[in-house]
């Protein structure tokens, strides 16, 4: 009785499996197309999206469509992260991604906790989300923090 593996020689089964792998990764990536500059990212959306939350105490979601909003903006920082590891816009593969990832999940929980309404806990998140954006800067902006 023969095997699967005994229809095909080992190396054309394991150079099929590298052509395949090869198409799926380049067609991956050839889906993606960068728009915006890193610059444009900060100021049109993560700045926008992070001070909604950062500073929510000062006029409270009163009903739906402000919720609506804050949840919105929510999903825009944590997506944001993900942009900011796209291909071409990641600067390394050790702490850009460790950052990026902690914006995520900062934009995560705060669109967790829009979605529940619970003022409290996006701006319990406050630390978190601060983290995320001053441990990326400290590492990646020129300048930051220093006084001229």
């Amino acid at each position: 009785m023969l095997e699967y593996g005994n229809y095909l020689p080992g190396g054309i089964m394991r150079m099929s499996l590298l052509i395949f792998l090869a198409t799926a990764v380049s067609a991956q990536e050839a889906s993606f197309q960068r728009v915006g500059t890193m610059s444009q990212l900060m100021i049109d959306i993560i700045y926008p999206s992070s001070d909604a939350l950062f500073y929510i105490e000062r006029a409270p979601p009163r009903n739906d469509v402000e919720w609506n909003v804050i949840r919105t903006q929510a999903l825009m920082l944590a997506e944001s992260g993900n942009l900011l590891i796209m291909s071409g816009r990641a600067r390394d593969q050790g702490n850009w991604i460790k950052d990026s990832k902690m914006l995520v999940d900062a934009g995560a929980a705060a669109y967790k906790a829009a979605a529940a309404k619970d003022v409290g806990a996006i701006q319990a998140l406050n630390d978190q989300l601060n983290a995320a954006c001053v441990t990326c800067h400290e590492q990646y902006r020129p300048n930051y923090h220093k006084k001229p």
